[in-house]
């Protein structure tokens, strides 16, 4: 689970100053590596990602909340990408702001740098869940909860066939999804959990 240990505010990107800061054209470069490596990182973990949002989710930010799998926002959130206003543009998320948003509402998103309340970034597929302030740990628990329940294994399996998949051309993402189904009938845990299933019991997963 993702969340800021900031009571009103998820985050709100970074620093402006490193945009006109002293460094190097070439440190700059290397330095917005580390969001690259961020996002693979949480593409790659194996395990679903849940973000917690309050208050201000903009700019990078956004995108770290975008490279999670599951995202539940309390009513008061704002979401944006504020950039263009300032004279920047948010390249280093448009790759997942475009893989989780139609490409109309995300024209709309990085072009005008307005701030959407969490109904209009729930409407827009931003978010998955909208709750009151209060009801966010709870709400959050309860999906932590069920997503802990499931085979580690399948769940490990089913992670990267949705990142790898997404991409393919289609009869390329079918064959490959083919191999994945015959990988994963080859586990314990789904002979576990369909015997579980006609057995009506909780399965016990083994994780292989």
């Amino acid at each position: 689970m993702l969340a800021s240990s900031h009571e009103k505010t998820f985050s709100s990107g970074a620093s402006l100053g490193g945009f006109a800061g002293d460094t190097s054209l070439v440190e700059k470069h290397s330095g917005s590596e580390r969001f690259v490596d961020l996002f693979k990182l949480i593409g790659e973990l194996g395990k679903p990602t849940l973000c917690a949002t309050r208050g201000h989710t903009l700019a990078g930010a956004l995108g770290i909340a975008l490279a999670c799998d599951l995202i539940v926002a309390c009513e008061e959130a704002t979401f944006g990408t504020p950039e263009i206003n300032v004279g920047a543009f948010p390249f280093m998320i448009m790759a997942l702001i475009y893989r989780n948003v139609p490409r109309k509402k995300a024209n709309e998103l990085l072009l005008l740098g307005e701030r959407w309340n969490a109904q209009q970034a729930h409407a827009a597929g931003i978010v998955n869940r909208v709750v009151p302030d209060a009801e966010l740990e709870a709400a959050v628990a309860a999906w932590s909860g069920e997503l802990a329940a499931k085979s580690p294994v399948i769940m490990r399996l089913g992670k990267e066939a949705m990142r790898r998949q997404l991409d393919m051309p289609l009869d390329e993402a079918l064959d490959y999804l083919r191999a994945q189904l015959t990988l994963a009938m080859s586990t314990e845990d789904i002979v576990e959990g369909v015997s579980a299933f006609f057995e009506k019991r909780e399965p016990q997963w083994k994780g292989r």
